[in-house]
This record gives C-alpha cells, sequence and structure tokens, in this order.
C-alpha cells in the first residue's frame, strides 16, 4: 500500500529560510552558489508577503515561488534580472504596478513529475486576478538553447519549440501553462549557460482585469436580461399601447433588470386605424407616432432605471421609409440603429429601403449590438460587431410562420458560437386582424448562449413558451465570454485565418 502523500500550499514565512536555502541549491546544482540570502528573502517576505508562495508535501518543502509586481513600464522597456529586481534589492517592487512580476519558481527534482508548477503558476494567476492586475510576466529560460546555439538564433529555437520539433523542459512547460512569449533579452541572466544567458519575455494575460478609471460605477459583470415576447392586439389609441409597454417594462424592472427588450414592429397594432388606406400609405402614417413613442421610452428607461431596447418602428427621413430602433439608455441618453437588410416583403409591400449604420453601442452593463430580424441571417454584420468588442447581441424580430421564425433562431444560435457572445432574440405573437400584411405572428423568444462547459451544453440560457405573451428573464455572465475567449474548447474569434480573408466595414 503507498504511503498517503500530503500536498500543503502556503505563503513563505521568513522562519523558513534553512529550508527554502536547501530546496534552491538542490533546484540549481549548475548555479550552486547562485540562492537567496537571508535577508534579501526577509526584505522581499515585508514587501510582498502573498507573492511569495512555497508548497510542502508531508511536512517537506517541495516547490517555491517568488514575486514582485512592478510597473508596466518596467517591463515594456529593456531591462534584464539584475535591473528588474533592484538589484537584488527587490526595491523595484511597487504596490501601484499593473504587472505580477515572477522572480523565481524552483522545485526539488525528487518532486518534479507531480506537477507542483502549475499549481505554483495557479497561485499566482489566482493572485493577478485578486489584485485586479494586468497579467504575469517573467523571464524565462531556455536551457537546452545552448545545445542549438551554433545552428540557429534564440527566436528560431522558440519557434522549433513551439512547433514540437525541439523539445525545451523549461520553455514547454512555460507555454502549456498559457504563457506567449513576448520577446527575447540578451544577457538577462548573468550566469546562466544553458542558456547562453538569453531569456524569453513570457507574459500571460488577467482576461478578467479591469481598467483603475475613476469611474464611480464600474460596468456591470452579472446582466440581466428581460425579453418582452409580445402579443398583437388592437389598441383604442397610442395611449392605451403604452400603458401595456410601460406594463412590461415595470414587470421587468420589478425583476432588477438591466435591459428591457421589445420586438419588431411591435407597434403595427396602431396601423388598424389607417386599414382603408394602402399597406404602404397605413405604414407611413405610423411613422409619424415613432418619435413619440420614442421620447416616451426614454422617459420610461430613466423612471424604471433600466435599458430599454425599443423594438423597431417605422421612420420616414429624406422621404424614404426606414425599419429603425432606439437604445433608451437609464441615463437618459439614447441612440438609433437601422435595420439593413430590408425582407423582400418589407420592400414589396412598404416600398422600405435598408439602412447603412452598422455599430456597438457602449452601456452600464459593457458593448452591445442590435441587429433587426432578417440582419441576423447575414453573419459579417454580427462579426463587425464583435470584432467592435460586442458581449451582447440584440435581435427584435417579426415572423409570421414557423419556417420564418427557426430561420431567424438558429441564425441567432450561430451567431453566438461564432462570435463567442450571447444572443438575446425577442418576437411577436398571436393574430392581429384588421391589418394589412400583419395577419398572423409565430415566436419563441429566448436567450443564446455559446456552446461549451461554462454554458448550457443546448447554448440556451431562457427561453418563451412558444406564441404566449410572456416575458423571458435571465442572467448572462460577461465574465464567462472572457474565459471563453483565452480557454474556451474551440476559439473562434482568435483562431479565425486573417491572412486568408477578412470582413471590411465600407461605410
Amino acid at each position: 500500500m503507498t504511503d498517503p502523500i500530503n500536498i500543503e500550499i502556503k505563503t513563505l514565512e521568513k522562519d523558513q529560510y534553512d529550508a527554502l536555502k536547501e530546496t534552491m541549491i538542490a533546484c540549481y546544482p549548475s548555479m550552486p552558489e547562485s540562492y537567496w540570502q537571508r535577508e534579501q528573502i526577509n526584505r522581499l517576505v515585508n514587501l510582498f508577503p502573498e507573492g511569495q508562495v512555497v508548497i510542502y508535501i508531508n511536512g517537506v518543502m517541495a516547490a517555491c515561488a517568488l514575486s514582485i509586481i512592478v510597473d508596466e513600464k518596467k517591463v515594456n522597456n529593456r531591462h534584464n534580472y539584475k535591473s528588474i529586481t533592484g538589484n537584488y534589492s527587490f526595491n523595484s517592487h511597487d504596490p501601484e504596478g499593473e504587472i505580477l512580476y515572477g522572480i523565481d519558481v524552483f522545485i526539488k527534482p525528487k518532486y518534479r513529475g507531480m506537477r507542483l508548477g502549475r499549481r505554483l503558476y495557479d497561485y499566482r494567476k489566482e493572485l493577478a486576478e485578486r489584485l485586479n492586475l494586468k497579467g504575469i510576466v517573467f523571464g524565462g529560460r531556455i536551457p537546452g538553447y545552448h545545445n542549438y546555439a551554433r545552428e540557429m538564433t534564440p527566436s528560431q529555437y522558440i519557434q522549433k519549440v513551439k512547433q514540437k520539433e525541439l523539445h525545451d523542459p523549461v520553455l514547454d512547460f512555460q507555454l502549456a501553462n498559457d504563457f506567449h512569449p513576448v520577446r527575447i533579452i540578451k544577457n538577462y541572466l548573468h550566469g546562466d549557460v544553458q542558456s547562453n544567458e538569453y531569456g524569453v519575455l513570457l507574459k500571460w494575460d488577467n482576461i478578467y482585469y479591469e481598467d483603475r478609471s475613476e469611474q464611480a460605477f464600474p460596468l456591470k459583470r452579472v446582466v440581466r436580461l428581460g425579453l418582452v415576447q409580445w402579443q398583437m392586439r388592437l389598441y383604442k389609441n397610442l395611449e392605451e399601447m403604452m400603458t401595456q409597454v410601460e406594463y412590461f417594462v415595470d414587470t421587468v424592472s420589478g425583476y432588477r433588470c438591466d435591459f428591457a427588450v421589445f420586438p419588431e414592429f411591435f407597434n403595427a397594432p396602431l396601423m388598424a386605424e389607417y386599414n382603408h388606406l394602402s399597406a404602404a400609405d397605413a405604414v407611413k402614417e405610423v411613422s409619424k407616432y415613432t418619435a413619440v413613442i420614442r421620447d416616451r421610452f426614454v422617459a420610461l428607461a430613466v423612471s424604471y432605471n433600466i435599458n430599454i431596447i425599443t423594438g423597431s418602428m417605422p421612420e420616414v427621413a429624406d422621404g424614404r421609409l426606414y425599419n429603425v430602433g432606439y437604445l433608451c439608455r437609464r441615463d437618459g441618453s439614447v441612440d438609433k440603429y437601422e435595420k439593413i437588410h430590408i425582407t423582400p416583403d418589407e420592400e414589396r409591400v412598404w416600398g422600405m429601403v435598408g439602412g447603412s449604420q452598422v455599430k456597438a453601442f457602449d452601456t452600464d452593463c459593457g458593448k452591445v449590438g442590435i441587429l433587426v430580424c432578417y440582419d441576423s441571417e447575414f453573419p459579417e454584420l454580427s462579426r463587425l460587431l464583435a470584432d467592435e468588442g460586442m458581449d451582447i447581441l440584440f435581435v427584435p424580430f417579426l415572423t409570421d410562420t414557423q419556417n420564418a421564425y427557426f430561420r431567424v433562431r438558429h441564425c441567432a444560435q450561430a451567431r453566438a458560437i461564432e462570435n463567442e457572445c450571447y444572443v438575446a432574440i425577442a418576437g411577436n405573437v398571436g393574430n392581429l386582424p384588421q391589418v394589412q400584411n400583419m395577419d398572423i405572428q409565430y415566436a419563441q423568444s429566448m436567450i443564446l448562449t455559446p456552446c461549451d462547459f461554462s454554458f448550457p451544453s443546448n447554448g440556451i440560457e431562457a427561453e418563451a413558451t412558444p406564441n404566449t405573451e410572456m416575458v423571458v428573464i435571465g442572467d448572462v455572465d460577461i465574465d464567462l465570454l472572457r474565459h471563453l475567449h483565452k480557454f474556451g474548447s474551440v476559439k473562434n474569434l482568435s483562431d479565425r485565418r486573417n491572412d486568408v480573408y477578412e470582413v471590411i466595414r465600407k461605410s
């Protein structure tokens, strides 16, 4: 029977120096005089106690990691090991710095193969996240390079290690732990003959880093969405319709939602009054309400403390009929978005034209994109928005039949996967008599996610009952997207072959 193993990870204490010295000498047999002095370790522990960590196995020190915090400019400037450590005094440590700089990692040969290095690196990563640092940097050794120094440059050696043509025990391990090479540093560590005194500046980026701005209210990381699955019904007038609108805004606000999302052409019932006109003239009459409805939405956003995606409405500008909507923020600001791709029916029956504005919008919950119905079926638009940093894509839609609905629904799911973002779709349900070209509607509103381990396996966060008036409420975690971008099973955004193809904005 194998003896039990007890592994402990703890911060380094000053009274552990003798064990630390013994461990370091065992780790660097080619540099037997290269170990930290007691006064240096005492100073390091005093300056930054949580940055110094050791691992004990069955009561014996087996591994250690030492680090300081430095200003990002010092990392970006040319430096060597001596200068970055302040001539080994650690007076380069800056508690207000942005980068965790790795000073040393060493593991007793006896305990190698137990993945202790991974534990130490994971500790550093958690520390960087907890302290809100931009990342971790250190000068890595390339101890296998001296065998190839006459044949290739350090850069060529690193490239061959990355391509698995050569094996370097240190660099391979660092690459496997999500560190990427930044540049080669000549004369980095004096006495490192195995590396020919070259160092590789390696970096790990903290995807959860938040800019240390003076912003009083930081961006929300968990965002609650409220989708309105709107029942088409006849209203006596605009006031009666806006009473129904306010009911839904009040409802989702009461559940502390950050966004209320209305469908495309939710105001179509107002066309009933003009049913004696042609469909094209009726929709133009309804467009006269759009500015009033927009202003009412702005007031609701402020009074209910919620951002509102107003769905879409007809609007006449310069004699042309567009399909537009508004992002009404809870701070009172407002932005307009336009439907780019007009359906054949909208063009033929109503005489609509497509807009030309595609952009991501800043909100207090991060960047969002808005595409109206048919636009979601064109992947180029959402890719442009993803390149602008979009985290949530809103798709207000109106579909009459199930096959039309499933075109929007399945394309929306594809947009979530390929752009590594959340997609929220909100549609109309029910029948609408006495309004030309608006007889029937079918919808199932839902919140869609990427498909990876941190998300629902089917990519659906929340969904409505089909063709029933209701609201859908669900939370989306923006930090999960950051993790997906970096550590996903596949990485659709970063794996794009920009050397082969690209999406180009023309206006």
